[in-house]
């Protein structure tokens, strides 16, 4: 089943509000403050809708997060199922030292249908709409995956651009894509708005590669989903607790890799608010009696793909 039309304005009302909250704290050098007021806002706001739902990304175990931890039931307890993944602020240390890029984000879809990713590290790799699912792979070395996308795209490796964060443990990747001459745009953080960036070709990024975030990964392949690109996720376990953790979620094939299909099984919806400026959306911005929050949003029912700028009453 879809999830109902009418639930897209209230999803993008709970990321604009913690957008907002987040943006009070911007330039203040304090990430957990930062993060602390976009993950109130946004239960709060969670709270208020007609909805069973839970948690199933968040800010972590019960243990390490009062709020919005996994396994976290959210609404009103009325109404439809659903499972639900949240970075409530994504970038946390853009909030904190003003710089772009920050974004509140969610995504929702149906009971059992967004998959339960670990705390632990992902290997991604994503390109945009229309590319073969035979031309990219985990399993295939940065040079075969670059020749494969260049040939499928009739180009030159030199006139694609690839996406990565740029951190130590991707250095390797980093100099054969230098010698490869792809063109880079090393990111240094927000992994979930660099995987976006193949989604459109305004954003000028061919593919999108390296190790982040697992739970990040997930909730880029719902909104990658929406946009019929190509992703594929494997998890990265540093120890024995990951390992435990993974099998006491149901992952019995620690090295598998992870089609979209695998990762968002159903309908979803996803929102990412801009908190400053970035790539993606436009950050908050404050009039004397309003605030302008810019969203984007898929609905894959309704192959909703599109940002939604809107002028919102500021509440005292």
């Amino acid at each position: 089943m879809a999830i109902d039309k009418k639930f897209i304005d209230l999803f993008v009302n709970v990321t604009s509000k913690a957008a907002l909250a987040s943006y009070y704290t911007v330039g203040k050098k304090n990430k957990i403050d930062s993060d602390k007021a976009a993950t109130d806002s946004m239960r709060s706001e969670l709270n208020k809708i007609e909805m069973n739902g839970k948690i199933v990304i968040g800010e972590g175990e019960l243990d390490e997060a009062p709020m919005l931890y996994i396994g976290e039931l959210v609404g009103t307890k009325k109404g439809p199922d659903f499972d639900i993944a949240v970075d409530p602020l994504e970038g946390t240390n853009f909030a904190a030292n003003n710089l772009p890029g920050a974004l509140s984000v969610i995504a929702v879809s149906e009971k059992n249908k967004l998959f339960n990713a670990p705390e632990t590290y992902m290997d991604k790799i994503a390109v945009g709409k229309n590319i073969s699912s035979d031309v990219i792979d985990l399993d295939f070395s940065t040079k075969k995956n670059i020749e494969n996308l260049a040939q499928f795209k009739n180009k030159e490796p030199n006139k694609l651009t690839a996406c990565i964060l740029e951190r130590p443990r991707h250095k390797k990747i980093i100099d054969e894509l230098k010698e490869l001459k792809v063109n880079l745009k090393l990111i240094n953080d927000g992994d979930v708005s660099g995987a976006l960036l193949v989604s459109d070709d305004k954003y000028g990024v061919d593919i999108f590669l390296g190790i982040g975030g697992g739970p990040e990964g997930v909730l880029a392949a719902s909104a990658l989903d929406s946009f019929g690109c190509k992703f594929q996720g494997r998890f990265l376990f540093k120890n024995n607790n990951d390992i435990l953790r993974a099998k006491k979620m149901g992952i019995e094939d620690l090295n598998k890799k992870y089609a979209l299909k695998e990762i968002v099984s159903g309908d979803s919806i996803f929102c990412a608010t801009g908190i400053t400026s970035g790539d993606l959306v436009k950050g908050i911005s404050l009039n004397e009696n309003n605030y302008i929050s810019e969203t984007l949003v898929t609905h894959k029912a309704s192959n909703l793909k599109k940002i939604i700028k809107k002028e919102n009453i500021l509440t005292p």
